[in-house]
């Protein structure tokens, strides 16, 4: 048996980076996302990739200055979890809650303990959970 040679797909980028309009819309949804799910301060920052203090207050005020290639990712990954949270969970509120709540899946954590390890592969880690719970793959 002889192997055949496979057509090979080129990448093609279809999406292009984000935006610094598209930051500052998604640094504002990130501030209502964290409202809804009741987080501290620190845990804000701490999810925000070490955002100062000072930086986030300027952001709950709509002052959004420059966002780095990394904030932008971690922003997006957040969206993506709040999708996924929103296809399990029809209830809002019944999301919100589960972000906090211990989680046999997780050890025993929540689902906000995992993220808050600080990494941005942990927001990576906690949206593909939730695609493949929700049987995106």
């Amino acid at each position: 048996m002889r192997l055949q040679p496979v057509a090979s797909t080129p990448f093609n980028r279809t999406s292009a980076e984000i935006t610094d309009l598209e930051a500052g819309a998604l640094a504002r949804t990130t501030v209502n996302l964290f409202n809804a799910w009741k987080l501290t301060e620190a845990q804000a920052c701490t999810l925000l990739g070490g955002l100062s203090a000072r930086t986030w207050a300027r952001w709950k005020e709509g002052k959004v200055g420059r966002v780095d290639r990394d904030l932008k990712m971690r922003m997006a990954h957040l969206m993506g979890i709040h999708k996924g949270v929103r296809h399990l969970f029809k209830d809002p509120s019944r999301g919100y809650e589960w972000i906090k709540a211990p989680n046999t899946a997780f050890g025993g954590k929540s689902a906000l303990d995992v993220m808050l390890q600080g990494e941005l592969s942990d927001l990576a880690v906690m949206r593909e959970w939730l695609d493949a719970e929700r049987s995106a793959w």
